[in-house]
């Protein structure tokens, strides 16, 4: 049976949203449903922090979902710049139309001046298309990995939803987008930005959280195998790893151990498919010198 598609004014409550959420398999607890259901009542961007994996961009796709709304991705990285992330103008097309246009004998410069910046060769990215788009889901995916003068800029962007085009004018949202920032806290980012968003922080799930997530997206795998691999996990957690797994390696730790026909995670196997959960190789040899995963 389809999901239904939902307007973000027809969602009384957190707990409703919640529900929402988990008929597409993700399970919000009470303080990351009211963060999210607060943002889309109140119109204001939501900006998720957390270790890498505990489902800050998981979130965003499954919102999308909810809306029926496209998901529109700007993944940031060390020298983005505002034209990487609004529009560019298509020059090789503009190139095309002008040898056209000579080759027909145009002659009215300014003219030809005019259609070369016309909307049909300007190239909308991620944060002009969220503008444009109505209903959209904006994800802006690792914000920390940007430089600051990005990070003013989006400031800028997300104030009004308004960007001016000096050959076209300017542009407005008739329908601001579900703006959806995250971070997995590489360096600290500007108060500033976080003062126009709703902040949450998302924790590693606890035990019963990551048991019902792992049977909810892995039907397949044994209750045993589950309970083991969410105790095993939560142990990885606490054993001063350069990178903790997140509930997105214990997924695919277990969708390994499914693969294999495993019915409960002996040691041996456990050692043998660590590279699903742990991808340092100095967290897997503390691991085994440890003894983690022996520990009841």
């Amino acid at each position: 049976m389809p999901h239904r598609t939902i307007r973000s004014s027809d969602i009384r409550t957190p707990a409703e949203l919640a529900g929402l959420l988990g008929e597409r398999a993700y399970l919000a607890d009470d303080g990351l449903a009211t963060a999210c259901f607060l943002a889309l009542r109140m119109g204001r961007p939501l900006f998720l922090e957390g270790e890498a994996g505990v489902g800050k961009t998981e979130l965003a796709k499954t919102l999308a979902a909810v809306l029926g709304a496209p998901l529109i991705r700007l993944q940031c990285y060390e020298g983005l710049d505002a034209a990487q992330a609004l529009y560019d103008w298509d020059f090789a097309r503009q190139l095309l139309h002008l040898k056209a246009a000579e080759a027909t004998g145009a002659t009215d410069a300014a003219r030809l001046e005019g259609e070369l910046y016309d909307r049909r060769f300007l190239i909308a990215r991620p944060l002009l298309r969220a503008l444009e788009t109505q209903p959209s889901v904006l994800l802006v995916d690792e914000i920390d990995r940007a430089d600051d003068e990005f990070e003013a800029f989006l400031l800028e962007v997300l104030s009004d939803f308004t960007i001016s085009i000096p050959e076209l004018g300017t542009i407005s949202a008739p329908e601001p987008p579900v703006v959806v920032v995250t971070s997995n806290r590489t360096r600290d980012v500007h108060d500033a930005l976080k003062r126009r968003c709703l902040y949450h922080w998302l924790e590693h799930p606890t035990f019963d959280r990551e048991v019902a997530i792992l049977l909810r997206r892995l039907p397949g795998c044994s209750e045993t195998l589950v309970g083991q691999v969410a105790g095993a996990a939560q142990r990885l957690r606490g054993a001063g790893l350069v990178k903790p797994p997140g509930v997105a390696e214990t997924l695919d730790w277990a969708e390994a151990l499914l693969t294999l026909g495993a019915r409960d995670l002996d040691p041996d196997l456990a050692a043998t498919t660590l590279g699903a959960v742990l991808k340092y190789r100095e967290d897997q040899q503390t691991v085994l010198r440890d003894g983690v995963l022996n520990r009841a």
